[in-house]
């Protein structure tokens, strides 16, 4: 996506004038509203705890009920240990608990994933998929974006629910079949029917389906997978508390500075979906060429490649097969960055294991080659090991990847890096302000308009 700096300072204004008036204002710790209706610990992975300060959700339908339930239920799995909480952990923003680049799973618990575990909190505004979705900055031409999980194969919230279940690396459930039974003979299947019908049991493929839609459900109704609660929140909100220091402020210029960071290009800022406002991503797709991840196991076979939209785990866009499927070749979801600073694991193959290695990567990736890549004996460098030749012309060329030439000068200073990663962590939630703080002298429309005053709102040529 491309967008101008005055389109930047236009949306960061409809921000702060919009977003007022939908968040709550209510700033008291997060009630643990489904708290009553976990399992008990002493079978479960993951405690019972929720995301700290977010406010207190309003009661939950029955189907978000048993949702919760289940969704700490580590019956459903074939090994009967295995829970959507143990890869998704509350206390982790819903993501993993580890640094492991993919999760271990399957009946064993010993099989490797081939992708990391993303989280499950901000997806409330996700459209399905579509190769030509209209990009919610408004600006960018219609291409590929929406759809849940990292190659978007998922049109909901639900239909994801269903892809670990019976994945064998993951929760490895013997079928759909498997886990309807484990509901009905569950503490939960009572539940189950008050949710949806007394007979809900007697089809099997439509009970299944319901087991995604009460995990869809408590996804989208608990607030604890949407607090809004980020110091970030209460600074585009103008909230007492919200004020960023010097080095944030600088942060979120180079955020949205298309000669910089250039993050606003993708991780969009503003409104959204459906009445969104600043989810940090405009559910495109790009292809950035990470390094290859050797320590994931699939990756031993040098003819493996993980090519996101085109396969293997999306079957659709096949080279060769289907029409246009060449040019989405080793393109991967754009993640929000909300509570990006909490994470243990990067990009879709978990090839970093640091926030700041990220930023390093993008301001260095084209100037210092050699940091992120394997060199031969010759000292060459196998720049984008991870994406054959033949699919290259799909990476993207936005800033700060602008395939500049190694050894020049890099897109941000060492300095605006550091900037830029203290900004990010004002994205995390659970922000709780010092008892005196003040009301925030600079909103996020004052820093856009002082960044435009100071570099022209001059618009950025798009591709």
């Amino acid at each position: 996506m491309r967008i101008s700096i005055y389109a930047a300072g236009l949306l960061a204004a409809a921000c702060v004038a919009v977003l007022g008036g939908c968040k709550p204002a209510d700033d008291a710790p997060h009630a643990a509203a489904h708290a009553a209706v976990l399992p008990k610990p002493a079978v479960v992975q993951v405690a019972q705890v929720v995301t700290p300060s977010a406010p207190a959700s309003p009661a939950l339908t029955p189907a978000a009920q048993v949702g919760a339930k289940l969704f700490f239920d580590p019956s459903l799995s074939g090994s009967g240990k295995m829970s959507c909480a143990t890869c998704h952990d509350p206390n982790h923003a819903y993501a993993p608990a580890n640094n492991l680049s993919v999760q271990l799973g399957g009946k064993d618990g010993k099989q490797p994933g081939t992708r990391a575990v993303p989280t499950l909190m901000y997806k409330e505004y996700t459209n399905a998929y579509s190769d030509t979705f209209e990009n919610p900055d408004m600006i960018s031409a219609p291409g590929p974006g929406g759809g849940l999980t990292w190659d978007g194969r998922a049109n909901t919230i639900a239909e994801q629910a269903a892809i670990p279940l019976l994945a064998p690396n993951e929760m490895a459930a013997d079928s759909k079949a498997a886990v309807v039974d484990a509901v009905r003979r569950g503490v939960h299947a009572e539940a189950f029917r008050q949710a949806y019908g007394a007979n809900v049991f007697d089809d099997t493929e439509r009970a299944f389906s319901l087991v995604g839609a009460a995990l869809q459900a408590f996804q989208v109704e608990d607030r604890s997978f949407h607090p809004y609660s980020s110091k970030f929140d209460r600074y585009r909100t103008n909230k007492v508390g919200g004020a960023l220091t010097d080095a944030e402020l600088r942060g979120l210029r180079v955020f949205l500075d298309p000669n910089k960071g250039n993050c606003m290009a993708c991780h969009l800022i503003g409104g959204g979906n459906d009445g969104s406002q600043d989810m940090t991503s405009d559910y495109s797709f790009a292809a950035i060429g990470v390094p290859r991840n050797r320590e994931i196991p699939a990756n031993a076979d040098p003819k493996y490649f993980d090519l996101g939209l085109c396969g293997p785990l999306r079957t659709d866009h096949r080279p060769g097969r289907d029409k246009g499927a060449k040019e989405t070749c080793g393109m991967f979801k754009t993640p929000v960055l909300r509570n990006v600073a909490t994470r243990q694991a990067f990009m879709h193959n978990g090839v970093f294991h640091a926030l700041e290695d990220v930023v390093r990567f993008y301001n260095t990736r084209d100037t210092a080659p050699q940091t992120w890549y394997p060199s031969d004996g010759k000292g060459r460098v196998n720049k984008y090991d991870d994406l054959p030749a033949q699919y290259r012309a799909n990476l993207d060329e936005q800033m700060p990847l602008d395939q500049r030439r190694a050894g020049s000068k890099t897109p941000m200073t060492d300095a605006e890096t550091q900037d830029l990663i203290a900004f990010l962590k004002t994205l995390t939630d659970g922000f709780v302000p010092p008892a005196n703080a003040a009301q925030p002298a600079n909103t996020v429309a004052n820093a856009a308009a002082e960044f435009a005053a100071e570099h022209g709102a001059h618009a950025v040529k798009s591709k």
